[in-house]
């Protein structure tokens, strides 16, 4: 019984984001941002995962154009979805970043644009590949819009913050930190995917 429920990727992604929330609640503080850090550290992994699921998807899309595996487009699909519930729930985290540490929303800062963008864009490649139903066109879409975000995102200027504000900041504990809830956020991500992978199959 218990490990049926263990099994479950709900009740999994409830686990893993009850120990996110613990973990985020006592993250360091920041010399110039104080504890409203902790945000900042929230908003980081979850684009990150984002990021990680959207390149997941479109290699895994690629194996299997190559495999010539229906279950790998599946999952290539799956992984596209996890991505993009990251990144659409990324905007929100990130507008209370902006609130809470700059006491405004900056939401003409060109990367927030362009994630709003991606966000309207990768919820109609969904809708579009799903309503065709060959899963392979879900592994197309997923290489293609990766390929784009990758562009876009080498073009697009950072205003509010640096590009490796965390890892280029030489203080080696709030490192071991973010390292540890970005590990808690991939997990959140696999049982997203499992969950997407678990609709398919019924």
């Amino acid at each position: 019984m218990i490990l049926r429920i263990l099994k479950s990727p709900a009740i999994g992604l409830v686990i893993v984001l009850g120990a996110i929330a613990v973990f985020t609640a006592f993250g360091p503080a920041e010399k110039s941002l104080g504890t409203n850090v902790r945000i900042v550290y929230l908003h980081g992994v979850w684009v990150w995962t984002a990021l990680a699921a959207f390149t997941l998807a479109a290699l895994v899309g690629v194996i299997a154009f190559l495999k010539k595996r229906r279950s790998l487009h599946l999952l290539s699909r799956a992984l596209g979805r996890t991505g993009l519930v990251f990144w659409i729930t990324y905007l929100p985290i990130s507008m209370w970043a902006m609130q809470t540490n700059w006491n405004g929303l900056f939401l003409s800062e060109p990367r927030w644009k362009m994630a709003a963008v991606f966000a309207l864009s990768g919820i109609l490649l969904q809708i579009g590949v799903t309503l065709m139903g060959n899963p392979a066109w879900a592994s197309a879409g997923n290489v293609v819009f990766w390929l784009a975000l990758v562009f876009v995102l080498q073009g697009t200027e950072n205003v509010m913050h640096p590009g490796s504000a965390i890892f280029g900041s030489g203080a080696f504990r709030i490192q071991i930190y973010f390292s540890g809830l970005l590990l808690l956020a991939f997990l959140a991500g696999w049982q997203v995917t499992r969950g997407w992978c678990r609709l398919t199959q019924h």
